[in-house]
């Protein structure tokens, strides 16, 4: 398997909605290795991290993630920030953090053996509260 990673910079700062979502296809099965997420923005901002009930529909700009090392295959992970219809709520979360409203605080999500992603699936960054722009990247393995 090959190392992949990705940033973005987050659109939506609505409570109760996806930041970024991370999805597969029907042929990859990825272990998220990393993610980390830093305010760009001086507003006070808690996150999620959990499997949304239903992937986003229709996303409106997906981004590949790129490939650490140039001689891999190119990755087929993809992030989005927008949807036609957006992911739903996880149910539970892997992961939450509150962050003050300092530009640059961040936090980084460190999963040992990969937190995997099943095929056709998605992991999101969920908005907990109201939100700042923010900076996410995450490292995986494809």
């Amino acid at each position: 398997m090959a190392i992949y990673s990705l940033a973005n910079r987050t659109t939506n700062v609505t409570t109760a909605n996806a930041c970024l979502e991370i999805r597969t296809t029907s042929t990859d099965r990825p272990r998220v290795m990393e993610i980390g997420i830093f305010l760009a923005g001086a507003t006070a901002s808690t996150f999620g991290l959990g499997r949304p009930a239903a992937i986003g529909q229709t996303p409106t700009a997906p981004i590949t993630v790129l490939a650490e090392d140039p001689g891999d295959p190119a990755g087929t992970v993809t992030t989005a920030l927008a949807w036609g219809t957006g992911p739903t709520a996880p149910t539970n979360f892997f992961r939450r953090i509150s962050l003050p409203a300092t530009v640059g605080t961040g936090v980084i999500w460190t999963f040992p053996r990969g937190l995997v992603i099943p095929v056709s699936s998605s992991i999101v960054i969920w908005n907990l509260s109201s939100m700042g722009v923010s900076d996410i990247y995450v490292v995986i393995d494809e």
